[in-house]
């Protein structure tokens, strides 16, 4: 009986893991990756060729094309999406969007509406995606707004949390309130890349 107990404690524990760590294909040296989302993608606050797109294109080897649109809602990204996957066809899609939907205090459930509609549009062309969650913003950064994690266990993509909250948490990695400086873009470049690695995508 204990060893049928360690063997189904074993067992769930190999599920979870596996649920926390969805694998992803290796990505061919010519792959286009597709960079989604507002100022934080665009690189606002970031001197030129600072932004985490073109960090990441180096670090990589890979082209990255930064689609950061400032300001934008994922209503309107929800909206521009499509287009621009049907024109790059990229091998890979990264979605940082929502942060001006908490600072515009739009509802939860329509953001994560918006960002599941992106997941879905990309999947219906089998476009692999990872995400990353963006805080909400007060006095204190510490984590990402909940429906950043509803969305990765949901939807099963790979996904960091706590990056863009560790970075606007330390004045020393920001340019302003809501954006980092070039330290930390070429962090949050960084920390992309090992999630990609994490996840078997470089």
């Amino acid at each position: 009986m204990k060893i049928f107990l360690i063997a189904v404690v074993l067992l769930c524990g190999c599920m979870a893991c596996n649920r926390s760590a969805p694998t992803m294909s290796k990505l061919p040296d010519n792959a286009v990756i597709l960079a989604f989302g507002d100022s934080l993608t665009y690189g606002t606050g970031a001197s030129a060729l600072h932004d985490y797109p073109s960090i990441l294109a180096q670090m990589s080897g890979r082209e990255v094309i930064n689609e950061g649109v400032p300001g934008e809602l994922s209503a309107q990204g929800r909206q521009r999406l499509p287009a621009l996957l049907d024109e790059y066809r990229p091998d890979l899609l990264i979605l940082i969007h929502g942060g001006n939907d908490i600072l515009q205090q739009i509802a939860a459930e329509q953001t994560r509406d918006n960002l599941k509609a992106m997941i879905a549009e990309a999947r219906q062309r089998n476009i692999p995606i990872v995400i990353l969650g963006v805080p909400a913003f007060g006095v204190v950064f510490l984590h990402s707004a909940k429906i950043y994690e509803e969305i990765a266990a949901s939807e099963g993509v790979p996904s960091d949390l706590d990056t863009v909250p560790n970075i606007l948490a330390n004045n020393a990695l920001k340019s302003d309130a809501v954006h980092p400086n070039d330290s930390g873009y070429r962090h949050l470049a960084e920390n992309i890349a090992a999630l990609l690695q994490k996840h078997g995508a470089l």
